[in-house]
């Protein structure tokens, strides 16, 4: 999936190799606009937003891959079905898909802040009492389960192929960036690894949430646990612009280093795409561009994009 300044585009290669696309207009509501420039609060939002666009396009992915997997006898059966759910599709529908998208985010969010805490308090109680001490060593255990689960599920031939198109989404990226033709024989010599990527964006809220956690001190653990759940948001603020401002001073030497963290956690959730999977992540962006200078040609306003129904376009 590629974001462009209107318009977010997925591609998929279908069983019969065509590529196909979902085309999502960028409509954001006045009010979101206005918060996207406030700092601090402009991370919060733009990690909710993302989750509840990306479930939108997950979804399309495997929806594509269910109807591929069909007999060709019961495609027909399967496309009228097709119809009359994008027919009835509503806003009702599209929030539906949202929430869903958000909530997963926030209960995994939670989860994953809490659990390193009752492990840490479970095992290193009684052996020291500095609560800043406390606070690093839940860091390093939460860096660890992160590092584990990362990958446990790279394993999996579905993730696997997942974080392969993730790799190919950053060559892309680089390529373009770096005034390259977007071929794949060319592409695929550019680093699977992106400097704004939200990998780095899951390291900085380990390592800027020990320092935040670190500042307020607690005296039990029913302290602890509420104020890792408060912090959420400020963690997440926090970070959301130290990200912004790691990328800003990637090109000073010596503060480059800064994003290194963010580019390690990398290697774990990239792998090396081969040069179909190349060329689908090519597709996707080429058509991003293609629609983004369409909707800047016709005169771009909130209304031409926004009331658009978000259903698959054939590319």
């Amino acid at each position: 999936m590629f974001g462009g300044k209107h318009i977010n585009v997925t591609a998929v290669r279908r069983k019969n190799q065509e590529i196909t696309f979902l085309e999502v207009p960028k409509s954001d509501k006045s009010w979101v606009i206005k918060l996207r420039k406030i700092p601090l609060l402009r991370g919060i939002v733009s990690i909710i937003d993302s989750s509840a666009k990306g479930s939108k396009h997950l979804n399309y992915s495997a929806e594509a891959y269910a109807d591929d997997e069909v007999e060709p006898e019961d495609r027909a059966k399967q496309i009228e079905k097709q119809k009359k759910k994008d027919e009835g599709w509503s806003l009702g529908m599209i929030f539906g898909v949202a929430v869903m998208g958000i909530l997963s985010f926030l209960i995994g969010k939670v989860i994953f802040t809490l659990v390193p805490v009752f492990v840490e308090d479970f095992l290193f109680k009684n052996v020291f009492d500095n609560y800043i001490l406390h606070n690093l060593v839940e860091g390093g255990i939460k860096l660890l389960l992160l590092l584990v689960y990362l990958w446990g599920i790279s394993q999996t031939p579905v993730i696997k192929r997942l974080f392969q198109y993730h790799g190919a989404e950053h060559k892309v990226i680089s390529a373009f960036e770096a005034g390259e033709e977007l071929i794949p024989s060319k592409v695929q010599k550019y680093s699977r690894l992106h400097y704004r990527c939200g990998s780095s964006f899951m390291m900085l809220t380990i390592i800027l949430g020990v320092i935040i956690y670190s500042v307020i001190p607690w005296d039990n653990l029913m302290e602890r646990v509420l104020q890792r759940i408060v912090l959420i948001p400020v963690v997440i603020g926090i970070s959301f612009e130290v990200l912004k401002g790691t990328n800003a001073v990637k090109g000073i030497p010596g503060l480059k280093y800064l994003g290194y963290p963010g580019l390690w956690l990398q290697l774990l959730t990239t792998k090396e795409p081969n040069e179909e999977q190349l060329e689908v992540s090519i597709a996707s962006f080429n058509r991003m561009r293609e629609l983004d200078a369409e909707i800047e040609a016709r005169g771009y306003t909130e209304a031409s994009v926004s009331g658009v129904i978000l259903d698959p376009a054939k590319g």
